[in-house]
């Protein structure tokens, strides 16, 4: 079976849904039962691409704020380059990984990863938004099945969209091999270079944006002792997200105190590396549609301190320590107990490393490449 893969998303720096579509070409690639092609926006390729465009998120933020209708130019760019390549080399299947599916057809599976544009539409530019609410709508119409990520987010598209339960799949994310223990040996050249000590700071992992929540993690930060401030630092690993400026103030009084580090964006290895060291993860967001930086973290040996709504418990399981994501005072007392409580700490470690077994790219593939053959048997 000859599959296409919308991989237009891998021009830019790779976030959730950029790891997701790596790791998931990666391990359908495998079986060798699939012929899987890629459309990269320009064109169609068999192989993943091996970086980022460069420069291709300064460019686009360029053409957003210039370009009249910069969405809706884009998308026809790229229909008919999609359009193009099928026409020299068809194929049985179109995937879909996001939320605007391309036309196409013939039969057609969609990843729907969370439904924020639902929930936070104000973390969305309007104009993208629109074309967001209008794509996704008709991809959900038309697709024969949708993959999840969890199955609160099943459960949500089914109520949501009216979509029939038998219509909908759970396909459970999984965490890549470079997430592990490691020793502080190991960690000691990359820590090092940034002035930190493994177990010796504290994480936050996740793109800049409201529903991040980072400014709970700022207040219960604040709230922790000035001595485990000093010995503790708080760094925070992201890009830049949509209405920064929610943001500015909050984070503009924490860097100023020298304890709270904006580190930005950090590539595979490097982040893997900071979860690693780090003697916990504080990851308390509103809404997930399945949160990779709790699996990557418990797969790393680093105990998670988490919101106990969405899907992040079908996650964590139970070993991970839950918190109100509106409590920043609970959320203090949870900072500081698994800084002081070395057994607590140990306890939800080794529960981490253990639960995050349960979870792996493979069965992601295995899923998928099941629901592949439904969908053309429909």
């Amino acid at each position: 079976m000859s599959v296409g893969l919308n991989a237009s998303i891998l021009r830019a720096p790779r976030t959730g849904i950029g790891h997701y579509l790596a790791e998931l070409v990666a391990a359908l690639s495998v079986s060798g039962e699939l012929q899987v092609n890629l459309f990269t926006g320009f064109g169609w390729q068999s192989e993943l691409p091996a970086a980022p465009l460069p420069g291709y998120s300064r460019w686009a933020g360029l053409a957003k704020r210039w370009v009249p209708n910069a969405y809706r130019v884009r998308r026809w760019i790229e229909q008919k380059r999609f359009e193009d390549g099928l026409r020299r080399q068809p194929v049985d299947l179109y995937h879909e990984p996001s939320l605007w599916p391309f036309e196409f057809d013939g039969p057609m599976v969609m990843t729907l990863h969370d439904l924020t544009h639902v929930h936070y539409p104000y973390t969305q530019p309007a104009d993208r938004l629109v074309e967001i609410e209008r794509h996704a709508a008709r991809g959900v119409e038309r697709a024969q099945r949708i993959l999840v990520d969890s199955q609160f987010i099943g459960d949500e598209v089914c109520r949501y969209y009216g979509v029939p339960a038998e219509r909908v799949v759970v396909a459970p994310l999984g965490c890549a091999a470079r997430f592990h223990p490691r020793t502080a040996e190991q960690l000691a050249p990359r820590l090092q270079a940034l002035d930190l000590r493994p177990g010796g700071y504290l994480l936050c992992v996740g793109t800049l944006e409201p529903r991040k929540n980072l400014q709970l993690a700022l207040r219960a930060y604040e709230r922790l002792p000035a001595a485990l401030r000093q010995q503790y630092p708080l760094v925070i690993a992201g890009m830049p997200g949509w209405r920064p400026e929610q943001l500015a103030a909050p984070l503009r009084r924490a860097l100023a105190g020298g304890q709270v580090r904006l580190l930005g964006y950090q590539d595979d290895t490097s982040l893997a590396e900071l979860l690693a060291g780090a003697r916990l993860l504080l990851f308390p967001s509103l809404y997930e549609g399945f949160g990779l930086p709790v699996l990557e973290a418990m797969a790393s040996g680093t105990p998670v301190i988490l919101s106990g709504s969405s899907a992040l418990p079908e996650v964590a399981g139970e070993a991970g320590f839950y918190i109100d994501p509106q409590d920043d005072r609970a959320c203090a007392e949870a900072i500081r107990l698994l800084i002081e409580d070395q057994a607590h700490w140990q306890r939800l470690r080794e529960a981490g490393v253990l639960r995050a077994q349960e979870f792996s790219w493979e069965r992601c593939a295995a899923i998928t490449a099941s629901v592949y053959k439904q969908a053309v048997g429909c």
